[in-house]
């Protein structure tokens, strides 16, 4: 006899029995519910919005892993730059919900574009990460209908250039910042 396979959101325990020519079988499924992000909004400016808030949340889970491999004297950078991570993020999430917009939620871990072992390594990841938002928020100043909005994009965008350049000041990477932040020009 054939048990039906459990749904994701459900434990299933089927009866143990026990004889000479069956074993005890117990069939469980721990998989809880896994919550899916919103669809990426089609309105180019909702997009762009939408990706900068999923760089945000990204850059926020990133620098728990810079504060993890930094040395003492950064945390006051590796905090700062959280802040204004999340800063930013709730203030876009409110300009997305006031367009009654669904925002992207954030990931239970991301995948690191590098590997850190080492205060060096999470100094670089903070760059790398700045530099990644900066490309988010530019695209947000792009794609924007309002002065508002793209004044908030303009304020984002120069906040990720300096604590890139704040970041490769710590590597004492010459230059310490780029002609035209979030672009490859």
């Amino acid at each position: 006899m054939t048990s039906p396979q459990p749904s994701p959101t459900t434990t299933t325990t089927s009866p143990t029995t026990t004889s000479p020519t069956t074993s005890p079988t117990t069939t469980t499924s721990s998989r809880a519910a896994e919550p899916t992000s919103p669809t990426r909004p089609q309105n180019p400016a909702d997009g762009a919005l939408f990706d900068a808030i999923a760089t945000a949340q990204a850059a926020i889970y990133g620098y728990g892993i810079v504060s993890a491999h930094s040395s003492p004297d950064m945390n006051y950078l590796v905090s700062s730059s959280m802040a204004q991570h999340r800063k930013r993020r709730e203030e876009a999430l409110a300009m997305l919900e006031a367009r009654s917009v669904e925002a992207p939620l954030p990931a239970a871990g991301y995948q690191l574009p590098i590997e850190v072992d080492n205060p060096t390594d999470a100094a670089n990841l903070a760059v790398r990460m700045e530099e990644d938002a900066a490309v988010a928020w530019r695209a947000v100043i792009e794609q924007a209908t309002d002065e508002q909005e793209r004044a908030f994009g303009v304020s984002a965008l120069t906040e990720c250039a300096v604590t890139a350049a704040e970041w490769s000041r710590v590597l004492g990477t010459k230059p310490i910042t780029v002609a035209f932040p979030g672009g490859s020009e």
